[in-house]
């Protein structure tokens, strides 16, 4: 029998995570707790070792929870399989890390296609490009972009698929201020214009201001979850 839809794209149940590191246990999540509406622009914020990236990779069906329950549009992810989970990642979820792991020999048109040759419902490569604002530099290969280019590059092959989620882990990291906004800028495109739910995880308090909500994390449990009224454009933030 299909689930019902829902506007809930995630509904996360006291989620804990723990690592066996030789001796020592270490508790990677603690209980969390959180929804993920559609539409949504979501900036998970704390520092090294809070906990952030590892919910992040369990959202993205990379990783799966010690204990507690991931709900994606109601279908259970905590148990599911390695190809059920493979599935998940192919089909509905786009990546965005702060590496931009191009592919060096390949164009940026052919970077996108890597995606787009996979999944079921693609938008064209050029046409992915096209939003991220690099449609006159599909011919160009990695090592002729700037590092805000190859993170826009990075960020059309996640969308290309029209995913209904997109976790970008540090997409800012390793940029400059004014290549960082151009990257923001493309990320609240693809949220307002696409639709898809964008979750970014950062130590830069600075970003939080342009989500509609943001999630704080600290020693592995959710200190705080504020909601901004009206987020800010990302040229007018400052860090």
């Amino acid at each position: 029998m299909a689930l019902p839809q829902t506007s809930t794209v995630f509904h996360i149940d006291d989620v804990t995570k723990t690592y066996q590191m030789g001796k020592v246990v270490v508790h990677a999540l603690r209980g969390v707790s959180l929804t993920i509406e559609d539409g949504e622009f979501v900036v998970m914020l704390g520092p090294s070792g809070s906990g952030k990236s590892t919910l992040l990779n369990i959202l993205g069906g990379l990783d799966t929870p010690t204990e507690g329950s991931v709900l994606y549009r109601a279908r259970e992810l905590s148990h599911a399989s390695r190809s059920e989970l493979t599935e998940f990642r192919r089909q509905s979820v786009g990546f965005v890390f702060q590496f931009y792991n191009l592919m060096p020999s390949l164009t940026a048109l052919e970077n996108v296609q890597v995606v787009t040759d996979i999944a079921k419902d693609p938008m064209s490569p050029r046409e992915a490009l096209d939003i991220v604002g690099l449609g006159e530099r599909v011919r160009h290969f990695p090592a002729q972009l700037s590092g805000g280019e190859q993170q826009r590059v990075a960020i059309a092959r996640a969308i290309a698929k029209r995913p209904a989620v997109l976790l970008c882990d540090e997409p800012t990291g390793a940029l400059d201020v004014s290549t960082g906004k151009l990257v923001l800028e493309a990320l609240r495109f693809v949220n307002r214009k696409l639709g898809a739910a964008v979750i970014v995880i950062t130590h830069n308090a600075a970003i939080a201001a342009m989500a509609d909500r943001v999630v704080s994390i600290a020693d592995g449990r959710i200190a705080n979850v504020e909601t901004n009224l009206v987020p800010a454009d990302p040229c007018d933030i400052s860090w």
